[in-house]
C-alpha cells in the first residue's frame, strides 16, 4: 500500500516543484527590464530583445513593430529568457541566475498602468520611430538556474606573444 501513496504522491510534488520554479522564474523576472524572445522565422531559430514586466504571473513583452518580429511570435510557442549578466558586470548582486519561460505568445493592449510600469518607450529603433507592440506569454514551463561563488574575474598577465620559428 506505501507504494501506491508514493506513486500518488510523485505527481502532486513534481507539481509543487514547478510551482515553486515558476514562482521563482517570475520573481527574477521582476529584477530586470529586458529579456530576449525566440521563436522561429522561416523555419530558423530567432532571438530578438524586448522590454518586460511581470504581471499576475504573467510575462508582458514591449517590442518595435517595424521590425516585424512580433508577427514571428504571435500565436506560437516563444521561450522569453532574461539573466542579471550586466548587473554583475557592474559590481551588482552576488551570484549568476538566468531564467527561461516558455508559453504561447498573443497580443493584448496594456492598460494605462501597465504602461506606466513599462516606462517611456524609446524614441527611435534603428534611426525610426519606436512603435511599440504588446505581446503577452503566459508560461507553460519555466526553469531557474543560479550559480554562486568563483564568479570573481581572475586577474592575468598576457602571455609574451609567440616569436615566429623560420
Amino acid at each position: 500500500m506505501a507504494g501506491d501513496a508514493r506513486a500518488v504522491d510523485a505527481p502532486r510534488a513534481v507539481d509543487d516543484a514547478r510551482t515553486a520554479d515558476d514562482a521563482r522564474a517570475i520573481e527574477l523576472l521582476g529584477r530586470t527590464d529586458y529579456g530576449r524572445v525566440a521563436t522561429s522565422m522561416r523555419a530558423l531559430p530567432f532571438l530578438a530583445v524586448a522590454r518586460h514586466i511581470v504581471r499576475e504571473g504573467q510575462v508582458l513583452l514591449r517590442m518595435h513593430r517595424g521590425f516585424g518580429y512580433h508577427r514571428a511570435c504571435l500565436g506560437g510557442v516563444v521561450a522569453y529568457g532574461a539573466d542579471n549578466l550586466a548587473h554583475l558586470a557592474s559590481g551588482g548582486e552576488a551570484g549568476l541566475w538566468s531564467v527561461q519561460c516558455v508559453g504561447v505568445c498573443e497580443a493584448f493592449e496594456p492598460t494605462t498602468e501597465e504602461l506606466e510600469l513599462f516606462g517611456p518607450a524609446p524614441r527611435f529603433a534603428d534611426g525610426e520611430a519606436f512603435d511599440p507592440v504588446y505581446l503577452r506569454i503566459e508560461p507553460q514551463l519555466s526553469t531557474v538556474h543560479e550559480l554562486e561563488g568563483g564568479l570573481a574575474r581572475r586577474t592575468t598577465r598576457r602571455p609574451e606573444p609567440r616569436q615566429r620559428v623560420r
